[in-house]
């Protein structure tokens, strides 16, 4: 974030934003349209993705608030400011919307003014004045240039808050769970689907439909990874293949029929736009002046929890969205977005919503459809024109060659304006000719694998290229720089898409509470890869003396660089301010005041923690970005294990101790027949 950095006085950090965007105002509506049909693949793939957590949350809110807040308002919310993002945001990139820190306010919110006379039928009346009070807040965080210290929430608390929005959204699922076995309020008992026998079947039917979701969702999430299927099937699965759970398991819940009451299984409820009373909160700014003097100050405690945790998502959704890696040319503007921030929130509180802001992971999941979009379009072109040489016993020289030429070729046409990143091949070629070094002689390379003994200029070009040195179609898509359609238009269409939706309320009404309830599950599922967090919790889980094969995998680079015991004693604190975390949102009143845990990890991380670690390790603990190696041989891994202090692997001596492990690896699982290993030169 060095445009946020050193921020001399009031308004200059978003004065200098405006400067800094204004330019590029004209470029990020005319690239998206220039983009034609091609914009409406990474659109769809982000509205689904923004759609279902926001459906879910909208229930989430409706079980807990009583009905004072539904779906409804929740997609309203979303795509009201999801469009004014994309008109006036100044990081269109950035997809905002409703997001469970937001339902877990209101709900304390609702709690708290549920139980106060004065208060009686006027909750969003006072969450009202709440978004008043954050509104102002968020101004002056903006105004004042507070984004420039959003670097000092470093990876520690950002993955401690990643993983406890992860066990809140395992929280839904279990309560909701538990919920289709229970009676909801304002219902009557006397109804037959209320009656017990009935009450167990639904809660039962409902587990079916949880985990159901939950496995193929987590299951087609992972379609690119199959070995089956033609490459774009999985793609398409894999990108589309959650919310074809939803209505497949939406389906499979209508299967009973008549043979159950209505109303088994549960459904969301959801007043259409039309029904009565469903568009009163539009007119909850008359009723303002009711609420009692003391309770409009009191208004202002949440609504300081409110700005700390949307200061920090907010603004961690805007650097994920605009990484360096995606090679984006136009400025961010962080102050400029904040203070855009503080107007929506204003705007949602008056109108009875629940507010937007900046969401992960849906942020950095529309720039890289973006990218993907540039990326395969320029990636056939390569690959085809590689192709074409090979096939004439090209050298290394004219393959390349011809790429460069392809590439500019290709580059010239995709280029809608002077806006558009302007990279080249420059790191493709000599990372092509040390692949070929390395094929060609191994020993020239040092055992990490990237620095050359060799030199890479002293490599024959002239030499003929073959496939087993550099593989296009394998190789080229991991080389080509990262190119983004950084436009308004995605944004806009995702947003009015969303909003469309509350048309469709029918028949959101069709999809089972129960589906919801897997998909917060889902999502928490979701949310676990690539926190170094959770990585290091299911370290101190796994048995010491199979920590190596943790090492035989991809793994975080701080666990060869760190002890074991210096680990352990980072994730154990780690641990114990996730557990005050948590804990506090139990707490009836107090609950409101957990977004004070995660601020105060900033005072800890700077002055605290480095007395009890070295900078050393504190920096590959909490660094700034995700840093991994590669899988490593069975006999490095088992030494790194032990140097790191990780566990001493089990020897064979060991594991033939057991009889019953030995019998169940030469086994086969389903017919229990003894295996029969051939080696390869064995002949039928």
């Amino acid at each position: 974030m060095s445009h946020t950095m050193g921020v001399p006085s009031p308004f200059h950090g978003v004065v200098q934003d405006i400067k800094r965007r204004l330019p590029y105002l004209k470029d990020d509506w005319t690239r998206g349209f220039l983009s034609t049909y091609r914009i409406f693949v990474p659109t769809t793939y982000i509205f689904f993705a923004s759609l279902l957590p926001v459906i879910a949350f909208g229930e989430q809110l409706r079980r807990d608030t009583d009905g004072a807040i539904t779906a409804n308002q929740a997609l309203i919310s979303t795509a009201l400011c999801g469009v004014l993002h994309s008109f006036i945001g100044g990081q269109p990139l950035m997809i905002v919307g409703v997001s469970e820190p937001t339902s877990l306010m209101y709900i304390f919110m609702y709690r708290y003014a549920n139980g106060k006379t004065s208060m009686n039928g006027m909750f969003l009346a006072w969450a009202a004045w709440v978004c008043v009070w954050a509104s102002a807040a968020l101004m002056l965080l903006a105004v004042f240039g507070a984004c420039s210290l959003i670097n000092r929430f470093t990876r520690v608390a950002g993955e401690l808050f990643g993983l406890l929005i992860a066990i809140l959204f395992v929280e839904q699922a279990v309560k909701g769970a538990v919920g289709e076995f229970r009676i909801p309020k304002m219902e009557s008992s006397s109804q037959e689907e209320f009656s017990v026998p009935w009450l167990f079947g639904n809660g039962m039917f409902g587990l079916v439909l949880l985990f159901g979701l939950l496995f193929t969702a987590l299951f087609t999430r992972r379609a690119r990874t199959w070995s089956f299927g033609t490459g774009w099937l999985r793609n398409l699965i894999a990108g589309y293949g959650v919310p074809l759970m939803v209505l497949v398991w939406t389906g499979i819940s209508y299967i009973p029929g008549d043979s159950v009451p209505e109303g088994i299984p549960r459904r969301v409820l959801s007043p259409t736009p039309w029904a009565q009373g469903a568009l009163d909160h539009w007119t909850i700014i008359t009723d303002m002046h009711k609420i009692p003097v003391m309770y409009i100050f009191i208004a202002m405690i949440p609504a300081l929890m409110i700005t700390v945790l949307y200061y920090f998502d907010h603004c961690v959704s805007a650097q994920l969205a605009q990484q360096a890696e995606f090679n984006l040319v136009k400025p961010p503007a962080y102050h400029y977005d904040l203070l855009t921030l503080s107007l929506t929130v204003l705007v949602c509180g008056l109108i009875g919503l629940p507010p937007s802001h900046g969401v992960i992971p849906q942020s950095p999941m529309h720039t890289r459809s973006l990218a993907t979009l540039r990326h395969q379009l320029m990636c056939k072109k390569l690959i085809k024109a590689a192709e074409e040489k090979m096939q004439n016993d090209a050298t290394v020289a004219e393959v390349y060659s011809s790429m460069q030429t392809a590439f500019e070729q290709m580059d010239t046409k995709l280029r809608t304006s002077e806006f558009a990143p302007k990279v080249t091949l420059k790191e493709l070629k000599p990372k092509m000719w040390r692949n070929s070094v390395k094929a060609i002689n191994p020993e020239g390379y040092s055992s990490d694998g990237n620095s050359p003994n060799a030199s890479v200029d002293s490599f024959d070009v002239e030499a003929p290229f073959s496939r087993h040195h550099f593989d296009p179609s394998r190789d080229v898509e991991h080389l080509l720089p990262v190119q983004v359609q950084d436009q308004r238009l995605s944004n806009l269409m995702q947003s009015l898409m969303v909003g469309a939706c509350v048309g469709a309320m029918p028949v959101i009404q069709k999809i089972p509470t129960s589906v919801l309830w897997g998909y917060f599950a889902f999502m928490a599922a979701e949310s676990l890869p690539g926190n170094q967090f959770w990585q290091r919790i299911t370290l101190l889980l796994t048995s010491p003396n199979r920590r190596y094969r943790v090492l035989q995998s991809e793994h975080a680079s701080f666990l060869e660089t760190v002890p074991f015991r210096v680990t352990f004693t980072f994730t154990i604190f780690q641990l114990v301010m996730l557990f005050a975390c948590f804990g506090l949102t139990f707490v009836p009143v107090a609950g409101v005041m957990f977004p004070i845990v995660i601020l105060a990890l900033i005072p800890i991380r700077q002055w605290l923690l480095p007395t009890i670690f070295t900078l050393e390790h504190l920096h590959q603990l909490d660094a700034a970005e995700y840093e991994e190696s590669p899988p490593r041989p069975y006999e490095e891994a088992v030494r790194e294990a032990e140097a790191q202090g990780l566990g001493r692997a089990s020897s064979m001596q060991e594991r033939s101790d057991d009889p019953e492990d030995i019998m169940d690896e030469v086994m086969t699982r389903g017919r229990g027949e003894i295996k029969h290993r051939l080696s390869h030169d064995s002949s039928p």
